[in-house]
């Protein structure tokens, strides 16, 4: 079994519920995306403010890197829920609404109810036992767009 596999699957042990499944298919890529914007509010030295570079643009290299890593089209689809998430940090930058308040609220709001998933579910979250599922949560995310359009991963 290829490693991608593997992890979805150890994954999804803790995903069967279906309340479960519905609210991490709101909540991871929400997560996701006010993540990057709270490492986008994090402020920059000079030599990034330089290249109009965030944090959340270096950050994005090696988090893309591993989904490309685990698979070709698990990285591809990570690309594009970052390219996604930026535009959700610029929608609300253009708002004129605080990104960082409005990023930390939402990754609250979104942490509380994934626990209430794993609460329904009886099962712990998978990154209690390894922190590297805290990336698998996205890819597992896409895993299921791709098992319902036949795409392999």
């Amino acid at each position: 079994m290829r490693r991608v596999e593997a992890l979805l699957n150890e994954y999804g042990e803790s995903h069967t519920n279906s309340t479960n499944i519905l609210i991490h298919a709101i909540a991871v890529p929400a997560i996701y995306f006010v993540s990057i914007g709270l490492l986008w509010s994090i402020p920059t030295p000079a030599f990034l403010d330089y290249f109009n570079v965030t944090w959340a643009h270096v950050f994005a290299v090696p988090v893309l890197w591993y989904y490309f890593k685990l698979s070709g089209p698990i990285g591809a689809a990570m690309t594009l829920l970052t390219i996604a998430g930026f535009l959700f940090i610029y929608a609300i930058d253009n708002a004129g609404l605080v990104v960082w308040q409005v990023c930390l609220a939402l990754f609250v709001v979104m942490w509380i109810l994934q626990f209430v998933g794993h609460h329904i579910e009886g099962k712990k979250p998978s990154f209690f036992k390894d922190l590297q599922f805290l990336l698998v949560g996205p890819a597992w995310w896409w895993g299921h767009w791709f098992k319902r359009l036949n795409i392999q991963y």
